[in-house]
């Protein structure tokens, strides 16, 4: 049994995959609280044959919990997470969390992420502000002063290091574990006028993606060359004068 055939064919699966996450990275370069997708693989091991033949599995996407750069943009709307927590809103299908603190003040004065869903509080109610009632200051534990009233605090939330999250949308993760609600601010906490920016490096994703398309490309020069072989074979075999 020619096994290179079908472990080159696996192996393409994969770095298929593996293109197709970095290429997502790339366009994602500059979305506001973008985390990285990474691929974890495994070896999938075969005993159908006289002799174990080791594959490579599909891969998983896992999201990256690495940080992306702050830059300060002046704007009191904006805030920056210190540390490793989350801001939370309200989705349609329930709580979802974000690095993407560009925040805004609809017309009836909700307090929104920049796509429009409600910010919540660490209670998960929603946050009203007055639209004209003048400058927002938004303290580290994510108290909203506005005309020298505390409207309220913008929640901050801890999502356990072991939790898988799903992606919501560009910068949104939902975990599979209960997120808690952060009440010590002294490591973690926000900072007003600072935006934190995707995590993505694109030099570093950009080599990722030559050196995936190289291996794509030696991994068809395998399978071809096995091909050819079975090709040859079979038209030896099959000659009664040979």
């Amino acid at each position: 049994m020619q096994s290179a055939l079908y472990v080159g064919l696996s192996a393409q699966v994969a770095l298929e995959k593996r293109l197709q996450t970095i290429a997502n990275n790339v366009a994602n370069v500059n979305t506001s609280g973008f985390r990285t997708d990474v691929v974890k693989f495994e070896t999938v091991l075969s005993k159908a044959a006289a002799n174990p033949v080791a594959f490579s599995s599909p891969g998983e996407n896992i999201i990256s919990r690495e940080q992306g750069n702050i830059t300060e943009t002046g704007n009191p709307l904006d805030v920056a997470v210190v540390g490793q927590g989350w801001i939370a809103f309200a989705g349609p299908n329930g709580t979802v969390y974000t690095r993407d603190g560009r925040l805004q003040i609809a017309p009836n004065g909700d307090l929104q992420t920049v796509s429009g869903f409600p910010v919540i509080d660490s209670g998960g109610a929603q946050l009203t502000l007055d639209p004209n009632g003048g400058p927002v200051s938004i303290s580290r534990s994510g108290a909203i002063t506005q005309d020298n009233n505390e409207i309220g605090t913008i929640g901050l939330f801890n999502i356990p290091p072991d939790a898988n999250l799903d992606r919501y949308g560009n910068s949104g993760v939902t975990p599979d574990r209960p997120a808690t609600a952060i009440a010590d601010f002294s490591r973690d906490g926000f900072k007003q006028g600072y935006v934190e920016g995707s995590s993505a490096n694109p030099m570093m994703e950009l080599t990722k993606l030559m050196s995936a398309s190289r291996a794509f490309d030696s991994t068809n020069s395998l399978i071809d060359g096995t091909e050819s072989t079975l090709r040859n074979a079979i038209q030896t075999l099959g000659d009664p004068g040979k």
